[in-house]
């Protein structure tokens, strides 16, 4: 199972990006996606995350600015960013909660990422 992200780019304060993320391969069942980012010389934080039902949760630095959605049925995940800013720089990774049957049908879940993409926002 692969993830491919797209979307980034440069913009300046104020303006608008969307991120794409669709995964494609063998597919269990994807059980939640989400959105990562980390800026130079900083850890990797969770931006975005939406599960299988539908339940949102957003880091407090983008609530309101940012909008997380998801096409079921394409196993993919969106992120609207608007009113972007300079301190919203830093390379967006899309992240799958996917669930199967391992070998001897126990139950596996693991965390797939996407290949990263940048984020630039001028002042």
């Amino acid at each position: 199972v692969q993830l491919q992200a797209s979307g980034g780019g440069a913009v300046q304060a104020g303006g608008s990006l969307r991120l794409s993320c669709a995964a494609s391969g063998s597919i269990g069942t994807i059980t939640g996606m989400g959105w990562y980012r980390q800026a130079p010389g900083k850890q990797r934080e969770l931006v975005a995350d939406i599960t299988r039902g539908g339940m949102r949760n957003y880091a407090a630095s983008v609530k309101g600015r940012f909008t997380i959605s998801t096409d079921g049925a394409k196993n993919a995940v969106y992120l609207q960013m608007n009113s972007l800013k300079p301190e919203d720089t830093a390379v967006y990774y899309c992240a799958a909660d996917h669930y199967y049957k391992g070998p001897d049908y126990n139950d596996v879940v693991e965390k797939l990422w996407g290949q990263g993409t940048q984020v630039t926002v001028s002042s």
